[in-house]
C-alpha cells in the first residue's frame, strides 16, 4: 500500500507521548439505518480490522429509561443467510424469545472475534434533547443507568457509549459527571462473573470550543474509558466561508478565516485526559459547498450529496471531474470541480494514515470512524478503515469481549452462557 507522507513540517510531539504499551483502539459506528437504502448489513462489517463497534443510536424516553431507536431493526428483522454473519437465514420459531435483528448478528460478530468489542451509542445528534432532564433528575438518572446495565445483559453488549450533543451549561456540564458516575455504578453491579473485564463506558464529545466548553473532563475521566473525540465537521454549511471540516494542523498561510483543527482539540483534551483514554475520529464523509473557489472561500448553497445534502459519502469521492487535493502541511484533503465550482471537504487515505501516524506519535488510544458504510472503496488502496489499521502498526487492542449472558431477557442468548 502507498502509505503516502506521513509526517508535515509541523512536530506531532507538542506534548510528551505517553509511554504506555496499550495496543491501539480503531472502531466504527454501525447505524441502524444503514440496513434499508444502504443495504450494508452487520455480516459486511470488516471485523478484522476493527477492535471496537458503536451501534447508533439508542434514545431516551421522558422517565429516562434508554430505548431502542429502531426496534425492529435491532431485534426483530429476520435476515436471510447472505445477510447473516453464520451464512445461515433467520428461522421464526414457536414460542420462544430469541433476539434477532441487527443485535443477534452482532453478537454472532463477537464470538467469531474474540476481541471485538460492542456499545450501545445513546443520543446522537437528533435524540440528546432529554439529556439535561435525565441527567438533572435522580430518579431518572437511576432509571437510565439501570436500563444502560440491562440493555449489556439483554444484547450481549460489551459497553454503553453517551453521545450527549451537547452539554450548553455549567449545571449541565456537572449532571453529566453525576450521569456518568451512576451508569459506572450500575455496570459495575451487573458485571458478569464470567468476565473481569469491566464493562466500557465511553462518551463521544465534539471538537469545537463551543461544544467542549462546559465539559468537566477531569472529573468525567474518573467513570469514563474512553473519549471518542468527534474530530470533523470543524467546518460546514453553517459557516460564512467554506473551510477544512478535519484539518490536523491549521494553514498558516491564512488568516482571515476562523481554523478549528483536531491539533488545538485533543491538546485541550490531553491537558485533562489521559491520553490513552482519547480516540480521534475520522470522518468516511465529505462536507460540500456550491458555487466556491475551493478553500476559504464565499459560497452559496451545498450540493444534493449521497444520502443528505451537502453530505457525501467517501466512496463516491472526489467526485467525477474533480480534482483531488492532499496537502500534507496542514493534514487535509479535498476535492474541486472548476466546471461545477464544487469543493468537498475529507479525509482521504492519505490524511488516515497521516493521522494514524499521529496518534502513535502522541500516545493516543487509537482512531475511530463516523460511520461504517461511507468508507467502502473499489480501490484498496484508498480504503480508508485498511488505511488506518496499517498505520496503527497492524495490531489492535486485544482485551476479550464478553460472550456470557446468564441474565439475559432472550433465551438464545441466555443458551450460550458457560
Amino acid at each position: 500500500m502507498d502509505r503516502g507522507p506521513l509526517h508535515s513540517g509541523h512536530s506531532s510531539s507538542d506534548n510528551p507521548p505517553s509511554t504506555s504499551q496499550r495496543l491501539p483502539i480503531l472502531a466504527g459506528y454501525f447505524p441502524a439505518w444503514s440496513i434499508y437504502e444502504r443495504n450494508y448489513n452487520v455480516a459486511d462489517i470488516d471485523a478484522e480490522h476493527l477492535s471496537h463497534i458503536l451501534y447508533a443510536f439508542a434514545n431516551i424516553h421522558e422517565n429516562g429509561t434508554i430505548i431502542l431507536g429502531d426496534p425492529w431493526a435491532d431485534t426483530e428483522k429476520h435476515f436471510e443467510k447472505d445477510q447473516t454473519v453464520n451464512h445461515k437465514a433467520d428461522k421464526w420459531m414457536a414460542n420462544v424469545n430469541n433476539l434477532y435483528g441487527n443485535f443477534k448478528q452482532l453478537y454472532f460478530l463477537k464470538r467469531r472475534h474474540p476481541n471485538l468489542k460492542v456499545s450501545l451509542s445513546v443520543g446522537g445528534w437528533s435524540w440528546s434533547t432529554l439529556f439535561p432532564t435525565v441527567a438533572m433528575d435522580v430518579e431518572k438518572r437511576k432509571r437510565f443507568a439501570m436500563s444502560a446495565a440491562q440493555h449489556i445483559n439483554d444484547l450481549g453488549l460489551d459497553g454503553i457509549d453517551i453521545d450527549w450533543e451537547f452539554p450548553k451549561t455549567e449545571q449541565e456540564g456537572q449532571a453529566f459527571v453525576t450521569l456518568l458516575k451512576d451508569v459506572r455504578s450500575a455496570l459495575n453491579d451487573t458485571q458478569s462473573s464470567a468476565n473481569n473485564t469491566p464493562y466500557l463506558l465511553s462518551v463521544a464529545v465534539g471538537c469545537g470550543p463551543d461544544n467542549y466548553k462546559y465539559l468537566h473532563l477531569r472529573e468525567m475521566d474518573d467513570y469514563v474509558d474512553l473519549f471518542y473525540l468527534m474530530a470533523y465537521d470543524l467546518a460546514g454549511a453553517w459557516n460564512e466561508k467554506t473551510g477544512h471540516q478535519a484539518a490536523l494542523y491549521r494553514d498558516k498561510k491564512i488568516n482571515n478565516v476562523q481554523q478549528l483543527t483536531v491539533h488545538d482539540a485533543i491538546t485541550h483534551f490531553a491537558k485533562m485526559i489521559p491520553r490513552h483514554k482519547l480516540v480521534m475520529g475520522l470522518p468516511m464523509y465529505g462536507r460540500s459547498f456550491s458555487k466556491t473557489t475551493g478553500p476559504y472561500a464565499e459560497f452559496d448553497g451545498v450540493p444534493d450529496g449521497t444520502w443528505e445534502k451537502g453530505s457525501y459519502d467517501y466512496k463516491d469521492l472526489p467526485r467525477p471531474g474533480a480534482l483531488e487535493i492532499y496537502d500534507p502541511e496542514i493534514g487535509a484533503s479535498w476535492s474541486y470541480d472548476a466546471k461545477l465550482q464544487e469543493y468537498v471537504t475529507y479525509d482521504n487515505h492519505q490524511v488516515v494514515q497521516q493521522k494514524a501516524q499521529y496518534v502513535m506519535d502522541q500516545g493516543l488510544g487509537g482512531c475511530f470512524f463516523w460511520e461504517l458504510t461511507g468508507g467502502g472503496s473499489n480501490d484498496s488502496q484508498r480504503n480508508l478503515l485498511t488505511a488506518a489499521f496499517y498505520s496503527l502498526g497492524s495490531k489492535l487492542d486485544t482485551t476479550p469481549n464478553h460472550l456470557s449472558y446468564p441474565a439475559s431477557h432472550y433465551d438464545n442468548i441466555r443458551s450460550f452462557a458457560t
